[in-house]
């Protein structure tokens, strides 16, 4: 048997990769990065998120995590991949073509470096999909499904793929040229969706029971294991990153475990120093912000990088949740835009403070070219300036053809007394 199986493979071309340019150990790394990532939202972001909100909602929590998901894949594979990463022609600056729709033009024995194309379309079709699922940690409990699901089709091909091109796209991509840093995403995923949680925010308004009635969490329990899986799954988000299983995918892990460790720590004395006390739930905040700081420099950076990116990536957070939410009144339900925008910013913009100078930068920039660390800071501050303005808008503008379509974005006030497990999706959950 085992000698007809070999024949088999012998003589059938179908069976073999055409391009020995393959290198099975990248291949297995990044299949294996991919699935990490994918377990990162409908499993670690869905119970993160549905632990922090009312029992009466965590359905429909889990639900708008794992429906965005779902819906932000197929439109990656109808139009996003190709917009994001095909040849835009004259438009190369801003946005990829459409000639790769639906994948056309791509076969499985295609490569990208040294793994298949399929398994970079899947690894980056769950960044896309990710993104766009932070944005609902905003908005939580008082928007309409409906509208979200059509939101999220429009906003990953309107918003995500064009940012992604700029950062991402290669040569003749506006900020790939200027030499803009973003190892694994602060600008293309935390900025970008966490800024869109708070315009989505403002746009629909706020609970109408918020800062009236306490709004307890509904374990904080459930919360801690999405952390857990959030971060199990962020050594395949930044490890993935460098698209080899190589020296800077296993530096990228180290700094994935020590900045949210050191994250976590700086949040729980913050809390002992304001509160007298040390949560649970600011433990884990603190992890999650030490992840999401350490993201766009997580394999540009050494352990003392990572030391002083996760702790002031922490300080940024807390202040965010805790004090500037208050301040500006807005209501961002479970704090998308005080941990992830923030969070992403300041590890966007520190990536040129801590970066190493040498060939473990893969792009090149004012800080390789020349070592001007001070060029390559003000190209991160062009890098976030750009991607806010384009979330900005872009998210205003497909909020309102979804909430155009759908009769508007908001639930009604009898469907958002009651619950939206209920009045929208006709379930209950347990009280956990």
């Amino acid at each position: 048997m085992k000698n007809k199986l070999l024949s088999l493979l012998l003589l059938s071309p179908a069976l073999l990769l055409a391009d020995d340019g393959l290198n099975t150990g990248d291949t297995a790394w990044m299949m294996v990065s991919a699935a990490f990532v994918l377990l990162m939202t409908p499993a670690g972001l869905a119970l993160f998120y549905g632990g922090m909100t009312r029992s009466k909602n965590l359905l429909n929590t889990y639900a708008m995590v794992v429906g965005a998901f779902v819906v932000a894949f197929v439109a990656w594979i109808v139009a996003g991949y190709s917009m994001a990463f095909g040849n835009g022609g004259d438009m190369q600056s801003f946005i990829g073509g459409l000639d790769n729709m639906f994948l056309n033009g791509i076969q499985w024995s295609d490569l990208s470096g040294t793994y298949p194309t399929y398994v970079f379309v899947v690894f980056q079709g769950t960044f896309a999909a990710i993104t766009v699922a932070i944005a609902s940690g905003s908005v939580i409990e008082r928007m309409k499904f409906s509208t979200w699901l059509i939101f999220v089709a429009l906003w990953t091909i309107v918003v995500y793929a064009p940012i992604t091109h700029m950062v991402w796209g290669g040569a003749g991509a506006l900020l790939f040229d200027a030499g803009a840093l973003d190892f694994a995403g602060g600008t293309v995923v935390h900025m970008n969706g966490g800024l869109a949680g708070l315009v989505l925010a403002i746009l629909i308004g706020k609970r109408k029971d918020y800062q009236k009635t306490a709004m307890k969490p509904m374990s904080i329990m459930l919360t801690a294991l999405g952390a857990a899986l959030l971060w199990f799954g962020w050594f395949g988000f930044n490890g993935g990153s460098a698209f080899h299983a190589n020296g800077v995918a296993g530096l990228a892990y180290l700094t994935t475990a020590l900045a949210p460790s050191v994250a976590a720590i700086t949040w729980m004395l913050l809390e002992y120093m304001v509160y007298k006390k040390i949560t649970l739930l600011g433990a884990v905040s603190g992890i999650v912000a030490g992840l999401v700081a350490i993201t766009p420099a997580a394999g540009f950076v050494d352990v003392s990088g990572a030391f002083i990116i996760g702790a002031f990536g922490s300080v940024i957070g807390f202040f965010g949740v805790v004090v500037m939410k208050k301040k500006l009144g807005y209501d961002d339900s479970l704090d998308a835009f005080g941990i992830h925008f923030l969070a992403g910013l300041w590890g966007a913009l520190a990536t040129a403070l801590f970066a190493i100078n040498d060939q473990n930068l893969l792009w090149d920039g004012p800080l390789k070219a020349t070592g001007d660390r001070m060029g390559q800071f003000m190209v991160q501050l062009e890098s976030v300036a750009i991607v806010g303005l384009v979330t900005l808008i872009g998210t205003i503008v497909v909020y309102f053809i979804a909430s155009l379509l759908t009769g508007g974005g908001r639930v009604d006030e009898e469907s958002e007394s009651i619950g939206l497990d209920e009045a929208t999706h006709g379930e209950k959950s347990l009280n956990i």
